[in-house]
C-alpha cells in the first residue's frame, strides 16, 4: 500500500469514529423515547423499525472501520522476521478462537511435523487466526466439522501452508474476488463478518515476500494455500 494511501485510509478511519458515535449514540436515545410511548401507534412501531435498522447499519459500519484500521495497521508495523515455530503460531491462533469453538464438534487434523518458516511472530499468528476464524465460521452446519493444517517444504527455501476446511465453500468462478477488501461471497444474514479478514491476510502475506491462493467448491468446502518463505537452514556448528 503506497503511503498516501496509508495516511488516506487511517484518517478515514479516525474521522468517521466521531459521526459514527454519534449515530449510535442518538439511536439508543430515539429508541428509549419511542419505547416510552406505550401502548406505541403504529407510526411509532414503524419508527422502532427504522432505528433497530439503523442500528444495526452503524454496528457494521464499525466493523468495517475496525477491518480497514487493521489492514492499515498490518501494512505499517514493523517486521521483525525471525524463525518461527509454525505448529506453535497455530496453537496460539486456536488458543486465541476457543470461544468461537466451544460447543462445537470440530475435528483438528493438525499436521505434527510444520516446518519452521520466517515471519514476524506476531503478524503469523494474526493472520493464522483469521484463516482458522473463517473456517470455524463456515464449517457452523458441519457437524462434525473437519478443518486441515498442513505444510511441505518446497524448492527455493519456500514452505507451502495449506488450511483447508469441509464448510459450505463457494463459486470458484468468483475467487478472483475474495481477497479484495469488503468483498464477501454470502449473504450478510448467513454468516457475519464484513468481508475483511482476507484482505488482512493478503497484506500480511504480501509483506512477508509470500503468497495468499483461495481454491473453494460450492458444499465441499475451502482450501487457502500459503507460498511462503522458509526459515534459513541452522549454520553448521562451528562456523562464524
Amino acid at each position: 500500500m503506497a503511503a498516501a494511501q496509508e495516511a488516506f485510509m487511517r484518517r478515514v478511519v479516525h474521522d468517521l469514529r466521531a459521526p459514527l458515535r454519534h449515530v449510535t449514540s442518538y439511536g439508543v436515545l430515539v429508541r428509549e423515547l419511542l419505547d416510552e410511548l406505550q401502548p406505541a401507534p403504529e407510526p411509532v412501531q414503524e419508527a422502532l423499525e427504522c432505528v433497530q435498522t439503523m442500528e444495526r447499519s452503524a454496528r457494521r459500519m464499525a466493523l468495517m472501520l475496525d477491518g480497514l484500521r487493521a489492514l492499515a495497521d498490518a501494512e505499517r508495523a514493523a517486521l521483525h522476521c525471525a524463525p518461527v515455530d509454525l505448529g506453535a503460531a497455530v496453537q496460539q491462533a486456536r488458543a486465541q478462537l476457543a470461544a468461537r469453538e466451544a460447543g462445537r464438534a470440530v475435528q483438528w487434523q493438525v499436521a505434527g511435523d510444520l516446518p519452521a518458516v520466517r515471519a514476524d511472530a506476531a503478524l503469523l499468528v494474526q493472520l493464522l487466526r483469521e484463516l482458522l476464524d473463517n473456517a470455524l465460521k463456515f464449517t457452523r452446519g458441519r457437524a462434525p466439522a473437519h478443518i486441515a493444517v498442513q505444510a511441505q517444504a518446497m524448492p527455493g527455501q519456500r514452505v507451502l501452508i495449506r488450511v483447508q476446511d469441509d464448510g459450505v465453500g463457494f463459486d470458484p468462478e468468483r475467487a478472483g474476488q475474495i481477497l479484495g477488501v469488503f468483498e464477501r461471497l454470502h449473504r450478510e444474514g448467513e454468516f457475519e463478518g464484513v468481508g475483511a479478514g482476507l484482505a488482512l491476510c493478503s497484506a500480511i502475506a504480501r509483506r512477508h515476500g509470500a503468497t495468499l491462493h483461495v481454491s473453494a467448491r460450492p458444499g465441499a468446502g475451502c482450501t487457502v494455500e500459503l507460498d511462503w518463505p522458509a526459515a534459513p537452514d541452522p549454520a553448521p556448528a562451528g562456523t562464524a
